[in-house]
């Protein structure tokens, strides 16, 4: 008998899985993702992509079957999918998991929400592909790692890995809440691989068209998985064949053990990190690296200079060229600056420490965080590298103007495994997000949906509860992101 593929694999584990047999670590993890992304579905709405998102949406009718966070009336699910994926992404606040620097929860979950209301989809039955979706999502991811020069091939190739592997996650939970066997589960892999797309070259030079790929990805999981639903098929090889999934994307350099090995016993999905701060994550660090000396004592307005060390491979991200991150012009160039991280930080902010209100245009300009950012210089630090990328840490070193020497460092990030975000700190990411769109109380009911999602018969009856909110209106910040 000859060996099953990798496809069939991941398709026999998806079979094979289902609410009595999840683990209660993912069950319970998975609800917290699903709180997440809700969050950050509303908070997203600040943003003018959002409202073309859904306003697109709108404009292509078709058939009521699944709702968007804020966006009304019911639309097909693909396209419920579509803008719930665009919004769960734009505000670079979703979950990742290290070191494939994958995002799961932004185009799986939203694949896997407008596919469970489509089919009229239990909590349990959500929560069960949701957990095999990330799963898929990030063992395929895995499975495109380097970890001699620590990173993503996907990326080295140009490829948004997140919305490649998410695709093809979605499409797995998307098939397994449409009740397809495990052959349906194996051809939704086979189809959705021929949609999985992304260029990241929007990371170097501008443009907002990476909010779009987890909205992307999502929306081609649910049409991949109806349309196995209506007699399409996709190839067994998908995966590991000549010219497969892992020879288009990865020209064939791939490790299969990711996919295979502790398949069903060992789950990834509870060492997803979340974010506590809406910023690129390899900022997080030097926000805790700077918090922590503000608790020691350092004043900033005493400060002298600010050196950064971070892993070598982030500098480009968020420490290159210098004289732009140092002065950013918006919000959304701010978040992907490391001297504004430690500027934030010293400072103190809102949410978690650091909060979506931090990042607007007007403070990016402000003349003194300006000031302050121009004492920070942004350094690689051997020990930093070394840990990259299953961490990305750094450690801060200040100099006052009496000439005392300040020194901290972050060595495991907040939000993974070493320092998990409890439930109440979750709850109260959720309510910074959720703040002047939802009513305290409709985000209680939500909260408390969601911690009981199990126990939902039906999951449209959390998510009518998020499709109306009153926006409201923007203000000079404008875009945000």
């Amino acid at each position: 008998m000859a060996e099953p593929t990798l496809g069939r694999l991941l398709a026999d584990f998806a079979a094979d899985t289902s609410w009595a047999t999840l683990p209660g670590e993912v069950a319970g993890s998975v609800r917290s993702r699903v709180l997440d992304v809700i969050g950050l579905c509303v908070a997203a709405h600040r943003l003018p992509t959002s409202t073309a998102i859904v306003e697109h949406v709108r404009d292509q009718g078709g058939r009521p079957q699944a709702h968007v966070v804020g966006g009304g009336r019911a639309v097909p699910a693909p396209l419920a999918a579509l803008a719930n994926g665009v919004l769960a992404h734009s505000l670079d606040y979703d979950d990742t998991h290290l070191p494939s620097v994958l995002h799961p929860s932004a185009p799986v979950i939203p694949a896997a929400l407008a596919a469970a209301e489509l089919a009229g989809a239990s909590g349990r039955e959500t929560i069960h592909a949701i957990a095999v979706g990330l799963e898929v999502c990030v063992r395929l991811g895995m499975a495109g790692y380097d970890p001699e020069s620590g990173n993503s091939t996907f990326f080295e190739h140009g490829q948004h890995a997140t919305s490649i592997c998410g695709t093809m996650g979605g499409a797995v939970a998307a098939a397994v809440l449409f009740g397809l066997s495990r052959e349906g589960v194996l051809d939704a892999l086979g189809v959705a691989a021929s949609t999985a797309s992304g260029v990241i070259e929007a990371n170097r030079t501008g443009g907002t068209v990476k909010r779009l790929h987890c909205g992307w990805a999502a929306q081609s999981a649910v049409t991949a998985a109806e349309l196995v639903r209506r007699g399409f098929t996709g190839p067994p090889t998908v995966l590991e064949g000549r010219f497969g999934f892992f020879e288009a994307f990865l020209h064939g350099r791939y490790a299969p053990e990711a996919i295979t090995a502790g398949l069903g016993v060992d789950w990834a999905v509870p060492g997803i990190f979340f974010k506590p701060y809406p910023a690129n994550h390899f900022t997080h660090a030097a926000v805790d690296a700077a918090i922590g000396l503000r608790e020691q004592g350092l004043d900033p307005s005493r400060v002298e200079s600010l050196t950064l060390g971070v892993p070598a491979p982030v500098i480009r991200t968020i420490g290159q060229p210098i004289e732009g991150k140092r002065a950013p012009e918006t919000g959304y160039q701010a978040q992907f600056s490391g001297p504004y991280a430690v500027v934030a930080g010293l400072l103190g902010g809102g949410g978690l420490g650091v909060g979506l209100a931090d990042f607007t245009d007007e403070l990016a300009r402000d003349p003194l965080r300006r000031a302050l950012m121009a004492k920070v210089d942004v350094v690689p630090d051997d020990r930093m590298t070394e840990i990259f990328p299953h961490q990305f840490p750094a450690v801060l070193r200040a100099r006052d103007l009496d000439g005392r020497e300040w020194r901290h460092e972050v060595l495991a990030n907040r939000g993974g495994p070493a320092r998990p975000l409890s439930v109440a700190e979750l709850a109260l990411k959720f309510r910074d997000n959720t703040e002047g769109r939802l009513s305290e109380a409709t985000a209680g009911v939500v909260t408390d949906r969601v911690n009981r999602l199990d126990e939902l018969d039906h999951i449209g009856d959390l998510l009518r509860l998020v499709a109306e909110f009153e926006v409201e209106s923007e203000t000079a910040t404008g875009d945000r992101r």
